[in-house]
């Protein structure tokens, strides 16, 4: 071969890795989980306690029109994970997002959207550890147990099964997913009984008249459903896990299409459809927040033991929500440690190829949701819930922007799109972008716990500056020796 054929090779080597860079925090990961778990993963990321515990209290507070707040929001997660998912075709990596907002955005870019995740999901840990602890006091033989305790033991419980292999994860998440289906399978047939029966369900006769005759769709006016929005919002929170998941699936091009276009009609069905039937079952002012509704619903027609079984299932969430937020920061902080943007030692995988480094930095973020728990019980949930909301918002967001300079770049032939795409890209996008941003705003209507929120931006914000200026220099250090190994 002659010179300029290995000259011309060499640059097209080079030109090639320019178009789809690698992630060094790939490497290493084994394949296996499976289309069940995938498929699974989107469905558990798609079913939570915003859905079995949330929706009571936020029926009482925006009445019917709920469910037109779930499918908006729902049509806007959609419209996020099917960008995320075109991202992954093009490129699949456990590192998600922040792998490609370090390809689209610049390593500042992936700083903000790693530590900004790394925000969302340690403090959902937290507040997935206290409802444990909640949830589990419902029962007698647990009261005199301390709430902390109970904390403690439900963590160190999922940080071992994280820490055994993916293949145990993915199991778990799967038997999770299962009972939380066939819990609200099982109670929309109910309900649709209850309907087609006209069988009172608390001296109410079920239909469209307990809706008209209590202040119709909206009976508190359209101030309430905005306030909800948030809270929505975080219901929908974990359904970007399938594009984390994606790094360590072996054919992600054939799964990872299928477990988003399902995730569009799941939202339909479970939450839009559950919330519409609880509103025709029940007037809105029955409903509250210290109870799941469905709990409300079947202890009104003497289903016995209604509270033991929803108890458990809203227990199985929380433990599926803490389950999968030490799996996805994992991943995450490991891709950044590569980078240099996250500590050293969360780069560190064990024997059965887990990234246990950042698995124990959430955990030990989370052992302070365990000190919060003792110091303030009541509190803690509130607290933390209203943090982790910025963090999923903000991750949304930076999703959507990279997807913006993916398209861009794709239009000036620098990457090529898969088949599987966002429809109405840029529109999506920008609409999407100005949605979630407007959530955040309006949450300045709710001086009790919204505004005490937003307070918190200048806080993080300076936060991450402060880490910027402190890890500039090894971030680009790392990035030196990656382009050093590129151009080898």
């Amino acid at each position: 071969m002659s010179k300029d054929a290995v000259d011309t090779a060499k640059a097209a080597s080079r030109a090639d890795a320019t178009r789809t860079p690698a992630d060094a925090g790939d490497a290493g990961y084994s394949k296996d989980l499976k289309a069940r778990h995938v498929n699974m993963i989107a469905i558990g990321g798609a079913i939570g306690t915003g859905l079995f515990l949330g929706a009571g209290g936020r029926l009482h507070n925006a009445g019917p029109a709920l469910a037109i707040a779930y499918l908006v929001c729902g049509i806007f997660a959609f419209f996020v994970v099917r960008a995320l998912g075109e991202l992954v075709l093009y490129r699949p990596s456990s590192g998600s997002f922040v792998s490609y907002a370090r390809e689209f955005l610049g390593e500042k870019g992936a700083y903000v959207a790693g530590w900004m995740y790394f925000l969302n999901w340690s403090t959902t840990g937290i507040a997935d550890i206290t409802a444990i602890a909640l949830y589990t006091h419902y029962w007698s033989l647990f009261t005199d147990i301390p709430q902390w305790t109970l904390a403690l033991i439900a963590l160190a419980v999922v940080l071992a099964v994280n820490l055994i292999s993916v293949k145990i994860f993915g199991e778990m998440e799967f038997w999770f997913a299962i009972i939380k289906v066939a819990t609200l399978v099982g109670f929309m047939l109910i309900g649709i009984f209850l309907l087609a029966t006209q069988h009172e369900v608390g001296g109410t006769t079920p239909g469209l008249s307990v809706i008209t005759d209590h202040g119709g769709i909206l009976p508190h006016g359209m101030m309430p459903v905005v306030l909800v929005m948030q809270g929505v919002i975080f219901a929908y929170a974990a359904l970007e896990l399938v594009g984390v998941a994606a790094g360590e699936t072996a054919e992600p091009e054939k799964v990872v299409p299928r477990a988003v276009n399902s995730i569009m009609w799941r939202v339909g069905l479970f939450y839009v459809g559950s919330v519409v039937l609880l509103a025709l079952l029940l007037p809105g002012s029955v409903y509250s927040a210290d109870q799941s509704p469905f709990v409300t619903v079947l202890s009104k027609i003497g289903v016995p033991a209604a509270g033991d079984v929803m108890n458990l299932v809203v227990l199985t969430a929380a433990m599926s929500s803490l389950n999968s937020g030490l799996y996805s920061t994992g991943r995450i902080l490991r891709s950044m440690a590569m980078a240099g943007s996250a500590p050293k030692f969360t780069a560190r995988m064990n024997r059965s190829q887990v990234p246990y480094g950042g698995i124990l930095l959430t955990c030990a973020v989370c052992v302070l949701g365990v000190g919060l728990n003792y110091l303030m019980p009541s509190q803690a949930f509130e607290i933390v819930l209203n943090v982790a909301s910025l963090g999923i918002i903000s991750t949304w967001v930076i999703i959507m922007i990279c997807h913006l300079v993916f398209v861009r770049r794709a239009k000036e032939g620098l990457v090529t799109r898969p088949s599987f795409r966002l429809p109405g890209s840029p529109v999506t996008e920008i609409v999407t972008i100005a949605f979630l941003l407007a959530v955040l705003g309006l949450m300045w209507n709710d001086p009790e716990v919204g505004r005490k929120t937003l307070l918190l931006i200048p806080v993080i914000a300076a936060l991450l500056v402060g880490g910027w200026f402190a890890l500039r220099r090894r971030i680009s250090k790392a990035a030196d020796q990656e382009l050093g190994e590129l151009t080898k």
